[in-house]
């Protein structure tokens, strides 16, 4: 099970912090983020990662390696100095050969305390979408909604949208069929919300809705946020 995690990017609502240490080295819970999320995605039966890298990437490669000491195997597709976007990124990964078949895709900043397999084992149990988006009925209330769904599927992808039938929010994972990131154009700047977007106009992507909140690290807020829940589970030793 393969699951590749976008962190390139800049993290510029985290400066100044984020000038010298890339967002997924940030401190929360006591640990640098990347080592709780490489271990959430252990516990969830992933055995293969792949980091998006960009943006002060060799400190991410010194300090998560080639995975070994997370139980996991590591590598890496590094964006180099001009940054492709997030399914530019992922176009970078497939172009290196580091694509399984299907794949969990998930964000740098970003936890959530769900089973990151539910999407993938969703994808590889019909052969009628090209992609399973996790969802969480927001109403508006963590972050923007972007999702109108039936429960089965997402019946339409708008970010930004202020239509209040989107009512749920991506919630930060994604399986996705190594083809439709093969059809992303290679060495340009690409959004991943585009081909999201398209994959639910064309009533290819499946939902599986996620019962609790996200996290996130994005924002001095977040970061308190996610602080907060790691210790207090840490404190009732769940």
């Amino acid at each position: 099970m393969q699951a590749v995690i976008l962190a390139g990017g800049l993290a510029t609502r985290m400066r100044p912090k984020t000038l010298t240490i890339p967002k997924a080295m940030l401190e929360v819970g006591g640990r640098p983020f990347i080592d709780w999320q490489l271990e959430k995605l252990l516990a969830c039966g992933y055995d293969d990662v792949v980091l998006c890298v960009a943006f002060l990437a060799e400190q991410l490669r010194d300090h998560v390696g080639d995975g070994a000491r997370h139980g996991l195997r590591v590598r890496y597709a590094d964006e180099g100095p001009t940054l492709l976007g997030t399914a530019g990124a992922l176009r970078n990964a497939f172009t290196l050969g580091l694509l399984a078949p299907t794949l969990l895709v998930t964000y740098g900043d970003s936890y959530l305390p769900f089973d990151y397999a539910e999407p993938l084992r969703a994808l590889d149990a019909h052969t009628d979408c090209d992609g399973v988006m996790s969802v969480f009925r927001n109403a508006g209330k963590w972050d923007a909604s972007n999702v109108r769904t039936d429960g089965e599927w997402v019946l339409a992808y708008e970010k930004g949208t202020r239509d209040p039938s989107f009512d749920c929010i991506d919630y930060g994972a994604i399986a996705l069929r190594r083809d439709v990131i093969a059809n992303v154009p290679a060495g340009a700047a690409a959004d991943l919300a585009v081909v999201q977007h398209d994959l639910a106009a064309a009533r290819r992507l499946r939902a599986t809705l996620a019962g609790v909140r996200f996290f996130e690290i994005g924002s001095p807020d977040g970061l308190s946020a996610l602080d907060h829940h790691l210790k207090s589970n840490a404190r009732e030793g769940s």
